[in-house]
């Protein structure tokens, strides 16, 4: 009855039919599909392509998205099995629960805590500076005392706060309006990202694309302390922007952009035919986007100089290129009202792994309880949603960005070591979907996956350290003892895998 006692596969499902916790089966593979292109498409392509394009990457960053996409395919593959697997609510910490045992699945859950609840503000951080640039296309000002103006400082930002709550008001009133409101305006999304792509590319100047790859240049000592310097390329001594080394770096950026398959797991204990339609949400949602990004990152550095794409609007400033500026005002409105259903999705992501791991007493067991009329987790989606908004005021997008993307990165880690110890502990144990290519995979997933966390900065990687220690304390401090596994393996004696 170790730290390392697993729960069982069986279990977790049965949980799932307790009355206070049971969530409604109302999603469907169009539902998923949608949830997770409307989290992909968001800030990572409306915000930060331009940051990485102009400060690391160039044109390039379009291999950068190559980098990334390829990453997310990899862990991609292990999500779908695990979540055909093990159809329970709360994605890589349930998945991780049953193959590498309740330590591991604490950890892999208070990551999961970290990736959206920051992600949510982050986004929230982007649609705020859209919000101020669509008024100024109309000529309104926006006082500066409503959004963030400080330059990598602590910000003070009531626009993001606002799109926070707000949003989460629709969780709590009920799953399907969210999934109705968020077909809506991810329609709404990808008809704006078509849009950018089909109307921008008749204006590209192909200078802007030469050279496609800039040559490395040193770095910009202007970001000060140590802490801002990228990890890996510390190691190996490198101190340069652009060239090879940048195109890594801006994967490791952008690599915000493709968040959201894995809400679509997070999901499974909602869906009506969980072990079809997961695969088909995760891999249809991931698909699209990837083609996507990558047209899109071309239409936009080739409208621009790549250079001057480092704005907080960087799809309208491509737009200024073009002799219609009527353009810049509908795409960044369109984008503004689809960045508001990212910020919902990731607050669902966020209360659902809480809801689970509350449900398994690994957290307070009254964060789990459903609201008796609308059956949602309430109680930690408000409180989710009030953290995110905290965190949305004070901190500045890059940094939420990277912390984000460090700990989406450990979880696809996770969840692809996760495969290959089930296959062994249970290899008869039926699979909706398997992983080709078993070892190769899953190992190729972890190697690429830890390879792009080597291009964050060193304070990312302390302030996730960081986090985990505090999960770690907080693990033996109260999770261990109150564990609902913990419990009944200690009153019916110790069961197989424990």
């Amino acid at each position: 009855m170790g730290i390392m006692r697993t729960k069982s596969i069986e279990q977790s499902i049965k949980d799932t039919e307790e009355p206070e916790f049971k969530l409604n089966k109302s999603l469907g593979p169009l539902d998923l599909t949608v949830f997770g292109i409307g989290v992909i498409i968001g800030t990572g392509l409306f915000v930060l392509t331009g940051e990485a394009a102009a400060g690391y990457a160039g044109p390039a960053i379009a291999l950068s998205y190559v980098v990334a996409g390829l990453a997310c395919a990899l862990a991609a593959l292990c999500y779908a099995e695990f979540a055909s697997t093990v159809p329970v609510a709360g994605s890589a910490y349930t998945f991780s629960y049953a193959a590498l045992g309740e330590f591991v699945a604490w950890l892999i859950g208070w990551d999961l805590i970290l990736e959206f609840t920051l992600g949510a503000a982050t986004v929230a951080k982007g649609w705020s500076g859209y919000f101020v640039n669509v008024f100024e296309l109309l000529g309104i000002a926006v006082p500066p005392q409503l959004y963030a103006s400080a330059e990598g400082g602590i910000s003070h930002d009531w626009m993001a706060v606002l799109v926070i709550l707000g949003m989460t008001v629709i969780l709590v009133i009920g799953i399907k309006l969210s999934s109705q409101f968020n077909q809506v305006v991810t329609a709404i999304k990808i008809l704006v990202t078509l849009f950018i792509i089909g109307f921008g590319v008749w204006f590209i100047d192909a200078a802007n694309l030469s050279p496609f790859i800039p040559a490395p240049a040193p770095g910009d000592d202007a970001y000060g302390s140590a802490l801002d310097a990228y990890l890996l390329p510390s190691i190996l001594g490198i101190d340069t922007i652009y060239g090879v080394t940048g195109i890594f770096t801006g994967a490791a950026l952008v690599f915000f952009a493709y968040i959201g398959f894995d809400i679509v797991a997070t999901t499974s204990e909602e869906a009506r035919n969980p072990q079809r339609d997961i695969p088909i949400g995760i891999f249809a949602s991931l698909g699209i986007c990837t083609v996507l990004y990558i047209l899109a990152s071309v239409v936009f550095t080739g409208l621009r100089p790549y250079q001057e794409l480092g704005t907080a609007a960087p799809a309208a400033t491509a737009l200024e290129a073009t002799p219609f500026p009527a353009a810049q005002l509908v795409v960044s409105l369109a984008i503004l009202i689809g960045l508001t259903v990212v910020v919902m999705i990731l607050i669902l992501g966020q209360s659902r792994v809480a809801f689970a791991m509350s449900r398994d007493s690994l957290l307070p067991p009254w964060l789990a309880r459903v609201h008796p009329s609308f059956r949602t987790p309430y109680r930690i989606t408000i409180i989710t949603g009030v953290a995110a908004s905290v965190l949305a005021f004070f901190l500045p997008l890059t940094t939420l960005g990277e912390l984000v993307n460090i700990g989406t990165l450990a979880a696809f880690v996770l969840v692809s070591l996760g495969v290959l110890v089930l296959r062994r502990t249970q290899p008869d144990l039926p699979r909706a979907f398997r992983t080709p290519l078993v070892p190769w995979v899953p190992i190729a997933a972890v190697a690429l996956c830890l390879f792009v966390m080597g291009f964050l900065t060193i304070g990312t990687w302390i302030r996730f350290l960081g986090w985990m220690a505090l999960g770690v304390v907080f693990y033996f401090a109260y999770s261990r003892g109150h564990s609902r596994l913990g419990r009944t393996q200690a009153a019916e004696g110790p069961t197989e895998g424990s």
